[in-house]
């Protein structure tokens, strides 16, 4: 039995904040425009799925020091490793930071089981009521495709980057697919669409015997695979065993997908 000292041993540690150094004069100008983007925080993009595939969220949005709650119900690390209920806040743009300003106006995201009783960092439990439960499960974090090593309240985040949050039953992880798919098509036209997959530590390869929404067949050797369309849709690339790809807006006879 895997006892707590055991599981907080495995938790991703935090890398240390370390003073930022005395910039040069004629570095001054980069570092004015550093600040200034800082202030308008960092946009990227977040995927938030759940263990049986289905999508919580997936939005670009944009983040920076901000707060998020913990909560005493966080007690997926053992007994007696609940949040203390007090607003945790998180400096910089972060991927658990990410997280936290979606959940402010994604109600699927709600609640985030949060805790703050280890020393070291935040450790996340739920998101929109999916909680780890089991000793191997936990809230899979990757940023960029890669997996993150260090807690997502340390993992920051630069613009433009892709985080995802996957409620993971074990270890070894899943591979994440990615889907990529045309903006615009003509109504009833066969186009071609790609599936990568991505495993842990970023390698990326084409995704063969992959189900694309809207395909005739799965996808081939290459990753590639034929779709026809009637209406706007959000194609979305699914294999067993596999984290599901990003949903992808396809435009059809000028008319785009809502929502």
């Amino acid at each position: 039995m895997t006892t707590l000292e055991e599981r907080v041993a495995e938790m991703p540690r935090l890398l240390p904040i370390r003073p930022a150094a005395a910039c040069a004069l004629a570095l001054l100008s980069l570092l004015c425009a550093a600040q200034s983007a800082s202030a308008g925080g960092v946009r990227a993009s977040l995927r938030a799925v759940d263990t049986g595939g289905a999508v919580l969220a997936e939005e670009t949005l944009r983040t920076g020091t901000t707060t998020v709650p913990t909560s005493p119900a966080a007690t997926c690390f053992g007994a007696g490793t609940g949040g203390s209920g007090k607003p945790a806040t998180i400096g910089g743009a972060t991927a658990l930071g990410l997280l936290g300003q979606a959940a402010r106006s994604t109600p699927s995201l709600r609640p985030l089981l949060i805790t703050d009783h280890f020393s070291f960092g935040l450790g996340l439990c739920g998101i929109g009521g999916k909680v780890v439960h089991g000793k191997k499960a936990s809230w899979y974090l990757k940023v960029n495709h890669k997996g993150s090593k260090v807690g997502g309240d340390a993992a920051k985040l630069h613009a433009g980057d892709a985080v995802l949050w996957y409620l993971a039953s074990s270890y070894p992880y899943p591979d994440e697919l990615w889907l990529k798919a045309p903006q615009r098509v003509e109504r009833g036209k066969p186009f071609a669409v790609r599936v990568f997959s991505y495993d842990e530590k970023g390698k990326r390869e084409p995704a063969a015997g992959v189900k694309v929404s809207g395909a005739r067949a799965v996808t081939g050797a290459d990753g590639r695979a034929t779709v026809v369309l009637g209406k706007p849709r959000r194609l979305i690339a699914r294999e067993d065993g596999e984290i599901p790809s990003n949903r992808a807006a396809v435009c059809v006879g000028g008319k785009c997908p809502q929502g």
